[in-house]
């Protein structure tokens, strides 16, 4: 009975020492910061490279509300790019428009008003009837500017987005995702104006008689906010794309289906927080420097500048900027007729071994091609320097 007792109180002894050995050398797992978030589903993106650095149910599938329009605007923009409209063209208001509930700026049918007038009142006053008048200007129809905004859905690659509005009123078969939604914005950022009337605080119509309110509150509340586009309906709840830039660093904020009123501005403010705080862009090269020199065949000119169009680097973790380098992409030579902005090599940045990110390196001026007498004259003057070399 002793020995049994003892070889109990032995085996116990064991496995209490077991565990407290395993228990202090147990190392808990890393947790992934959390952002406390109101809404659905949300994601935050680094705009140039569009790295996902926060995500919750980003690729859910509901409705986007008002938030549709800014699709609505890059269609539009890129038409406009295509010569199938200019801003001041005058655009004449339809029934069709007219008919427009929900946010709106009362067209009556005939009025009219510039094309850059209508997207203003997209981008600031979020005008369904603006919408409609657009979009029969540029494509005849409401229903083809919608195909598309699909086809352009598409051709971004976009898996959990569908439109049959131009304006985000509830429909069947009409949703999008935070993710769908932050590869528009990125692409939306190629269009300037764009932009710029997103970040428009407030903007008088028909002369000052109707006054727009930029319905994006983080215009006034964000430092650095300058887009994009908010969404409210029953179904969809409250929505935002937005856009922030501080120090060379833009981020794109997206949330979709937040429960209370301006809880869509607080998710986003707090996604924002945590980018700018986590993370930074580490600059290798200004917008227009250059970055090497290409020589030209049969040119007017024996070589070409490359430069890059955009600021050029890496998004980093703050703290985690060491060993940041960069190399330059280029051919020996290329033949001339060259453009202006002809992409001719590449600027790679890397960390360490790793490659982090690569930029276009553009033709910084044209080069015609050279006359036969100034290509003969070339050929006499490198055979000139090949005898020098020799002798």
């Amino acid at each position: 009975m002793i020995h049994r007792k003892a070889n109990k109180m032995l085996i116990t002894i064991t496995w209490l020492v077991a565990a407290v050995l395993a228990f202090s050398l147990w190392t808990p797992p890393i947790m992934a910061a959390e952002v406390p978030l109101e809404a659905d589903s949300a994601i935050l993106i680094e705009a140039r490279t569009g790295q996902v650095l926060y995500d919750k149910n980003s690729h859910q599938a509901q409705a986007p509300a008002s938030v549709t329009k800014l699709m609505t605007l890059v269609v539009a923009f890129e038409a406009i790019e295509n010569g199938k409209g200019k801003l001041s063209d005058k655009v004449v208001a339809s029934e069709n428009a007219w008919r427009l509930g929900g946010s709106q700026i009362y067209l009556e049918p005939g009025e009219e008003m510039t094309l850059e007038e209508l997207l203003i009142a997209i981008a600031v006053g979020s005008a369904n009837d603006a919408c409609v008048a657009v979009a029969e200007h540029l494509y005849g129809t409401h229903e083809e500017f919608v195909e598309a905004m699909n086809q352009k859905a598409r051709e971004l690659g976009l898996k959990n987005t569908h439109f049959v509005n131009s304006y985000g009123l509830p429909a069947e078969g009409h949703y999008s995702s935070p993710y769908d939604m932050a590869q528009i914005s990125r692409y939306a950022l190629r269009f300037p104006k764009l932009l710029e009337m997103t970040s428009i605080k407030e903007y008088d119509l028909r002369g000052g008689e109707f006054h727009l309110y930029n319905t994006n509150k983080l215009l006034w509340w964000y430092k650095g906010a300058d887009g994009f586009k908010t969404g409210w309906t029953n179904e969809a709840r409250y929505c935002l794309a937005s856009t922030a830039e501080r120090d060379g660093l833009r981020l794109i904020a997206v949330v979709f289906g937040s429960p209370q009123r301006h809880g869509n501005f607080r998710d986003c403010m707090k996604l924002l927080n945590y980018g700018f705080a986590q993370y930074a862009f580490k600059t290798v090269a200004e917008a227009g420097q250059t970055c090497g020199v290409v020589n030209v065949d049969k040119g007017a000119a024996e070589t070409v500048e490359v430069v890059v169009s955009e600021p050029a680097g890496a998004l980093i973790t703050k703290g985690q900027d060491k060993g940041i380098t960069s190399r330059v992409e280029l051919p020996e030579s290329v033949t001339a007729p060259i453009s202006q902005g002809q992409k001719l090599g590449e600027l790679v940045i890397c960390q360490g071994e790793e490659e982090l990110s690569r930029f276009d390196l553009l033709a910084k001026q044209d080069v015609a091609k050279g006359s036969l007498s100034s290509q003969i004259g070339k050929i006499f003057k490198d055979i000139i320097q090949l005898d020098e070399q020799v002798l």
